[in-house]
């Protein structure tokens, strides 16, 4: 038995068989148990955490047979998961062999797992719990007549409602089905009748689930269970292949997709696949199923095997259609496809957090009109225009103070003095000026305009230097930067 500290001492959390034959029950005081029971009482203390952890892998593992599962939260006992299995129960030969099937696993896994399906999570629920003909299936639109013999407590109500129901008389679900509801909503919070609309199918209950549904999905349910890499790598290509009709007929392509491993024992493992852009190409999106089943395979322990797998594609993308060219030649659309089939490679091979690449921003200002990303995160390429001046080879990540002489206040510099050596400019191109972003907040210091110039000195090196300032309209004098480097 599991015991943890409430209100007027230890309470019993979980009992077992031999528990509930000396008629010990959740909730009952420890104290009372030992007194009862004597010295067959073998105690340990509740760990809440470790069993809702618990509870989670087994909804993950609830995966295999559907994309939706759901942990039954604290209230309402937080030993259970619901699985919405619309659309699937057919994959298992109906929803009494999926059932069935259900149960037989977890028995192996050593747990007593009673099964019922009904058209509600809550109906489902209370037929689980307390419903003697198990596994059951509820056929739609008779809740009423299932739920009325149940006990209160089918409901997912609270202990104190519970009780004090039974101090009234009401001791089934089909004693408040059919009496005015007004008394019950004055006495009894909002959540007594919410349940039981819920339960009916009157109102929607929302299910929180363990994973984001999947916009599309495919499984393989394997006769013998699986552990080599080249076999995974060959089912991964079968699964893609599944999802391709669909995902053609919506014109969407792949950015995202999860493949979950199940192994025999419960457990599951799961590979994250993301595309620098959206295809539908089973042999690419296979060849980086690959490349990272390499890099993790020391992470991936197939123990005696994976008896099924799963492909969802989490994330997708509209995909334009295109006439396929019968002229063997490069253009724009195969560049930028080749360019992102070699950036989804690396990725997989060394790792999303290691692959980064160059963007443009709609910025005027040069040193934040561009930057370094993970490569992973780039939905499309950029449309920004090139810019119409000359841009150097090098620039600086920050731009240094530099001493100009010049013969004009606004003319280009003769000469100039950076990290202290003094050079003679032969010749100067300019100036390209770049107004400041007067729209954007700069930490109240608004962006000054800017002069650049493109200076040669005397042995041949070429700066990119700026003025900074509108001469006595902006600042008095202005001061001047070196910014980069051509050659």
């Amino acid at each position: 038995m599991l015991s943890a500290d409430a209100a007027g001492g230890a309470r019993l959390t979980a009992v077992n068989g031999r528990a509930e034959a000396l008629d010990l029950q959740i909730g009952d005081r420890l104290a009372d148990a030992r007194a009862r029971a004597g010295t067959y009482v073998q105690v340990r203390d509740a760990d809440p955490d470790a069993d809702a952890d618990a509870l989670r892998r087994l909804a993950l593992w609830g995966l295999r047979y559907t994309p939706l599962s759901s942990p039954w939260p604290e209230d309402m006992g937080g030993d259970g998961f619901f699985l919405d299995v619309t659309g699937a129960s057919h994959l298992f030969g109906g929803e009494m062999a999926l059932l069935k099937d259900l149960a037989r696993r977890l028995s192996q896994f050593g747990l007593d797992a009673r099964c019922a399906l009904a058209e509600t999570p809550g109906a489902a629920w209370a037929l689980s719990r307390f419903h003697h003909g198990l596994p059951v299936i509820l056929i739609p639109g008779e809740e009423k007549q299932a739920l009325s013999p149940l006990p209160i407590e089918a409901l997912r109500i609270d202990g104190e409602t519970s009780a004090t129901l039974r101090r009234l008389g009401f001791k089934t679900v089909g004693t408040l089905i059919d009496r005015p509801r007004a008394p019950f909503a004055a006495r009894f919070d909002g959540k007594l009748l919410t349940r039981l609309d819920q339960a009916l199918g009157r109102a929607a209950e929302p299910l929180g689930f363990i994973m984001p549904p999947a916009l599309y999905h495919a499984r393989r349910q394997l006769l013998e269970p699986v552990s080599h890499q080249d076999a995974i790598v060959a089912i991964m290509a079968r699964l893609m292949r599944d999802l391709v009709p669909e995902l053609t007929r919506d014109g969407m392509g792949v950015r995202h997709l999860r493949l979950d491993l199940f192994r025999v024992d419960g457990v599951v493992a799961s590979l994250d696949l993301g595309l620098a852009r959206p295809s539908r190409d089973p042999a690419h999106v296979t060849k980086l199923a690959a490349l990272k089943l390499d890099r993790l395979a020391s992470d991936i322990d197939a123990g005696f095997g994976f008896e099924t797998l799963t492909l969802s594609a989490t994330q997708v993308e509209p995909m334009t259609a295109r006439q396929e060219s019968l002229l063997d030649r490069i253009d724009d659309h195969d560049t930028s496809e080749r360019e992102a089939m070699l950036i989804d490679s690396l990725m997989h091979r060394l790792g999303e957090d290691r692959v980064r690449r160059l963007v443009a921003r709609a910025s005027h200002i040069p040193e934040q009109a561009g930057g370094i990303v993970l490569a992973a995160q780039v939905q499309t390429p950029s449309q920004q225009k090139p810019h119409t001046g000359p841009r150097p080879f090098l620039l600086l990540p920050k731009p240094e103070a530099a001493e100009v002489l010049s013969l004009l206040p606004e003319g280009p510099p003769r000469r100039f003095r950076w990290r202290g050596v003094m050079r003679n400019a032969v010749q100067a191109d300019g100036p390209e000026r770049i107004a400041g972003e007067w729209w954007r907040d700069r930490q109240g210091e608004p962006d000054l305009t800017r002069d650049y110039y493109v200076v040669e000195d005397e042995i041949g090196h070429r700066f990119w230097l700026y003025r900074e300032g509108v001469q006595d309209r902006e600042t008095d004098p202005p001061r001047w930067f070196v910014h980069g480097f051509f050659a």
